[in-house]
């Protein structure tokens, strides 16, 4: 028994621990982090255009490629370790980078931000895999957000109206031109993303080129303002009507299609309106695009401009009031708010009725849809028209607010941005796609003091939501129709449930 015990012993001695043999991979992982960190930040971080007596200077700022390699090697393999089980040391690496940071060494501020900002998102993680540790039975973080997201989602009405009486005195809270903007730009693609919501979060059908909707509604105001001299309230169901026949061209030949080659045909499409517009130049005004579009008058009666003399009179004499640039930008404010409260409306009353189920069964599986006996050409082709159609009065806006449109307002990237805040939101849910929105159109105008660091901030927040949140930060399908009484009970409840019936089958 001595010797097997010595034997042991022996072995137990000469053997590394379960870390020791772990970290050559841990280092391995994290070096290999670091190295498409430096490819880069190269480029994104390290090469600096800098003003020098009256001419461009390009510097190479080697410190920070330096600091922003070392601590996404230090971050990976914090995570890795966390991953592994062993948090206090994550924890340990967390604080170490905060206080490194906080040192007075002369860094750059966007610099020390970000690195706190590393060392906080460890110390974070280190904590969740803690609790998970000593709560083995605990829920899981997933479970935790579609709980939230459900309970959300049952209290739509409660968080809608408290939005809505935050929107009406946004403009009497912050008076500024600038705030003012930033919110008639973030309510725009709100409108946008609950528009594409109808396709990609209802039908399930993904659409890239939803932005061909969005610039035949701006070309069809500018140019019946531009030819025929017609008024922005007479030329905005007229280019909600074209945009939705757009949306009809494009959904008769897609009908047929599904996943990537539906996706891919709507991309087509998109760039197929792009190009047509940019080199139909004795019509559309070609790369230039089209100028001075006229603003839209107060419904027919009055026009914002500081003198009276036109075909109305002037907004500020009719009511009395002293002339202010800022009556049309709250004007637009308002305007955009009732066109994205309408837009709501209709969306949440569609879902709730036979064409809104029928867009939920062909989301959630085609051929039952088809063999329930719904119609999927139908319902296709009315989800393409309505989200057209929304398409289109918010391009018109966009037109009239702009006062100037061109093809690059209407590329690619528009349409992946109006997509990220549907997918980020998640798919189906109204809240969520208003926090997207919020988020992903305000976050980066909140950023601007980081100047090009607020980038690297905003695309590594991306890809924090899309690791830890995959289907979305308020994703929860509720279904409109339910059997039975009573509130249904949380996911997670009902994950567990259908777990364990599995077993017992």
């Amino acid at each position: 028994m001595t010797t097997d015990v010595k034997a042991a012993g022996g072995q137990m001695a000469g053997t590394p621990t379960p870390l020791a043999q772990k970290l050559p991979g841990l280092m391995k992982e994290a070096g290999f982090a670091a190295l498409v960190a430096l490819a880069l930040t190269i480029t994104m971080v390290g090469l600096h255009l800098v003003h020098r007596q009256q001419s461009l200077v390009l510097e190479f700022r080697i410190i920070d490629v330096v600091l922003a390699v070392a601590t996404v090697f230090v971050g990976r393999l914090g995570l890795s370790f966390a991953r592994e089980g062993y948090p206090a040391i994550t924890l340990a690496i967390g604080v170490g980078l905060v206080v490194f940071f906080l040192m007075p060494f002369g860094l750059a501020a966007e610099l020390s931000v970000l690195g706190i900002m590393a060392g906080g998102v460890l110390g974070l993680r280190a904590v969740l895999v803690f609790v998970r540790q000593q709560r083995p039975q605990a829920r899981t973080q997933g479970q935790v957000m579609d709980d939230v997201a459900a309970w959300v989602e049952r209290r739509a009405a409660i968080f809608g109206i408290i939005g809505l009486v935050v929107a009406i005195a946004l403009p009497w809270l912050f008076p500024n031109r600038s705030m003012i903007d930033l919110a008639t730009l973030v309510l725009l693609y709100i409108m946008l993303g609950w528009g594409l919501n109808i396709i990609v979060g209802l039908a399930g059908l993904l659409d890239l080129g939803y932005v061909a909707f969005y610039a035949v509604g701006a070309y069809s105001f500018a140019l019946l303002s531009l030819y025929f001299g017609l008024d922005f309230w007479i030329c905005l169901p007229v280019a909600a009507l074209l945009a939705a026949f757009a949306g009809l061209m494009l959904g008769f030949p897609v009908l047929r299609l599904r996943g990537d080659y539906f996706a891919i045909v709507t991309l087509g499409f998109g760039e197929i309106i792009r190009i047509i517009l940019e080199n139909w130049s004795d019509f559309t005004g070609g790369p230039d695009g089209i100028r001075s579009i006229p603003d839209p008058s107060f419904f027919g009666f009055a026009d914002f401009t500081p003198e009276a003399g036109g075909s109305l009179p002037a907004f500020h004499e009719v009511f009395g009031l002293e002339y202010s640039p800022l009556q049309r930008i709250i004007f637009l404010y308002y305007l955009i708010l009732v066109l994205a409260l309408a837009v709501n409306f209709v969306s949440v009353r569609l879902r709730r009725q036979p064409l809104g189920r029928s867009w939920e069964a062909l989301r959630e599986d085609d051929i039952a849809c088809q063999s329930l006996g719904i119609n999927r050409r139908n319902i296709k082709l009315a989800a393409f028209v309505i989200a057209a159609a929304i398409g289109g009065i918010a391009g018109s806006f966009f037109a009239t607010r702009q006062g100037f449109i061109s093809p690059e307002s209407f590329k690619f990237i528009e349409s992946a941005v109006i997509l990220a805040i549907v997918v980020l939101g998640g798919m189906g849910s109204q809240i969520g796609i208003v926090l997207a929105a919020i988020l992903l159109i305000g976050g980066p105008e909140f950023a601007r003091e980081f100047e090009e660091y607020r980038m690297l901030i905003f695309g590594a927040g991306m890809v924090a939501v899309m690791v830890w949140r995959p289907r979305g930060l308020l994703a929860h399908r509720e279904p409109t129709v339910k059997l039975g009484t009573g509130d249904p009970p949380p996911p997670s409840q009902r994950v567990a449930e259908s777990t364990v019936t599995g077993e017992a089958d």
